[in-house]
């Protein structure tokens, strides 16, 4: 049987703004390739020599290849998109500090936990952290718009 198309494929709704709670917590986990690092540097324009060069990166303070910041930050996009709150939810804001580097092989933690629900608005906060291991890599926090139940 054939996979429909991402464009075809019927979606399910995610969570309406009336069914979340602050706690409520998603987390994804994907471990970093080589191919994650390639493709995100061309689909971003991103060839930072700190991403794709490991003779170069070993000269900065890091020793080796780092992957891109950005790309650990799509794991929390797609914790959102799929998850929490999931399809119908638009991602509008993100504050991010990233406090270490994600290298090549490392299994990236990411978990969306929600802060704050504003009904009226149909906006959501929600504390985004991603480890590796027990080091946190980056934390913040996201905005979310969130349809009203029909």
């Amino acid at each position: 049987m054939d996979t429909p198309s991402l464009m075809t494929k019927k979606v399910e709704h995610g969570f309406y703004i009336e069914d979340l709670e602050v706690g409520m917590m998603r987390e994804v986990s994907h471990t970093v390739s080589e191919q994650d690092v390639a493709d995100f540097a061309r689909i971003s324009g991103d060839y930072n020599p700190l991403h794709m060069d490991e003779e170069y990166a070993k000269t900065t303070p890091f020793g080796g290849r780092i992957a891109h910041g950005a790309l650990t930050a799509s794991y929390i996009s797609a914790i959102l998109g799929n998850d929490l709150p999931g399809p119908g939810a638009v991602f509008t804001t993100l504050e991010l500090k990233f406090r270490a580097p994600v290298r090549i092989g490392d299994t990236v933690l990411a978990r969306a936990t929600v802060d704050d629900v504003n009904v009226r608005r149909r906006r959501v906060t929600l504390d985004v952290r991603c480890m590796v291991g027990e080091t946190v890599i980056a934390k913040g926090k996201a905005g979310v718009m969130v349809d009203a139940r029909p």
